[in-house]
């Protein structure tokens, strides 16, 4: 967004992040929760080589195996994934995102082109994206 808009116009496109850090099924639940920890994330996408979304891997997944005493580094991605994940188009309008996000109680949602990731939006990508679009200059 180069100059101010009218909020109720943007889409997810428009507010999404398109660098995602993303993890292959393979990748063990300590390597997720280094990434986590350090890149402060609640989640990371897990995604086929060619960028198939295939699940998704939370703090909550990575609690629930530790709380059932299993090692973070004999466990994969595809192991302790969420493999039914909500998604989101790049042509949704916040509007529908942002009551997605509040019937759903999800922080974040990833975004897909078919089945490709290519893209995340939190909740407070929403917030600086409607910010930003009532900015009259941003530097």
């Amino acid at each position: 967004m180069a100059r101010a808009c009218d909020p109720k116009t943007l889409t997810v496109r428009q507010l999404m992040e398109d660098a995602v850090v993303a993890v292959s099924p393979q990748t063990t639940g300590l390597a997720i929760a280094e990434i986590l920890s350090e890149r402060n994330f609640g989640s990371v996408p897990v995604v086929e080589e060619d960028r198939t979304l295939v699940g998704l891997v939370s703090e909550f997944d990575l609690l629930r195996v530790m709380d059932e005493d299993r090692d973070l580094r004999q466990v994969t991605a595809a192991e302790i994934m969420t493999s039914m994940v909500v998604t989101v188009p790049e042509d949704m309008p916040v509007k529908n995102l942002i009551q997605l996000l509040q019937d759903r109680f999800l922080t974040r949602a990833p975004v897909v082109n078919g089945d490709k990731l290519v893209g995340i939006v939190a909740r407070r990508d929403i917030v600086f994206g409607y910010v930003k679009a009532l900015a009259k200059y941003w530097p």
